[in-house]
């Protein structure tokens, strides 16, 4: 399995997310590019101090999204910098998998930034039926995307894959089961199945989870809502789980890293692995 190559760990692998501040060219930006690389950095560290399994770098902060039709070069450039950067803050010896995500619907633009950060994943929105976000339609991409992996040669990079994702309506797929997309998603070459709340930090069902696997042959991946009080509930079922509003202070995902959150979260997890 492809996934094997780059995680450790069978199952719960812990993937902690740097929510790079607003970028340039966005309505937030602050004319602070230089912080926002070292901020980048600085969460790297501490992500690699409690030993995370993985890292997910996304520019969630550069609200109000696009359309990937609508993304400038300025975004993609300054992510690879950042993706840049913090690949050569994390040690050689950890070996921790580095994945980029951007949003909406980036997925070219994330398969461009791994190819040349040599990152081992992407997480991509839209691989399978079409859905309406709150940044507008959404349509599937499998095709497209293998396709641009393939003609880049990054065929390396993985992708995993949201079902049904959050801040969305599903109502033109509703008579379309999870099941039936994750098989759509597996028929379509994903790399792993990421499955979330109704939004960010809300918490995934675990029912979801138990309902999939044996009937997928592909890796699980929880993307939202994920506590040191719920990480058992999703142990047993799943293979990562990517962790973003629970790492920073008070929960909420705009907020600092919590180091004594993290600390206790991956306390409790290796004592879940034991």
């Amino acid at each position: 399995m492809r996934f094997a190559r780059i995680f450790k760990n069978p199952k719960c692998n812990i993937i902690g997310m740097i929510h790079v501040d607003p970028l340039p060219g966005t309505p937030l930006y602050k004319g602070n590019w230089s912080e926002i690389i070292d901020k980048a950095k600085h969460e790297a560290y501490i992500y690699q101090k409690y030993k995370m399994d993985s890292i997910l770098i996304e520019n969630m902060h550069d609200i109000p999204y696009v359309q990937h039709q609508q993304l400038g070069p300025e975004t993609t450039s300054c992510m690879t910098r950042v993706c840049q950067e913090v690949r050569n803050v994390i040690s050689h010896k950890s070996k921790i998998p580095l994945g980029v995500q951007v949003l909406a619907c980036g997925n070219k633009q994330a398969l461009a930034i791994a190819k040349a950060c040599d990152l081992q994943y992407i997480r991509a929105e839209g691989y399978v039926f079409g859905h309406v976000a709150d940044e507008g339609y959404t349509d599937a991409c499998a095709g497209e995307i293998l396709r641009y992996r393939k003609h880049i040669d990054a065929e390396n990079v993985l992708i995993f894959t949201d079902l049904k994702k959050k801040h969305s309506s599903h109502a033109i797929t509703q008579d379309v089961t999870l099941l039936e997309t994750a098989k759509a998603a597996e028929f379509f070459l994903t790399d792993g199945i990421v499955i979330t709340g109704n939004s960010t930090g809300d918490a995934a069902k675990p029912q979801d989870f138990k309902d999939l696997q044996g009937k997928v042959n592909v890796p699980l991946l929880v993307g939202s809502g994920v506590t040191v009080n719920n990480i058992n509930d999703y142990f047993e079922y799943i293979n990562a789980a990517i962790i973003g509003s629970h790492f920073k202070r008070h929960g909420l995902w705009s907020n600092d890293l919590c180091e004594k959150t993290i600390e206790a979260f991956m306390s409790k997890v290796l004592e879940l692995k034991q």
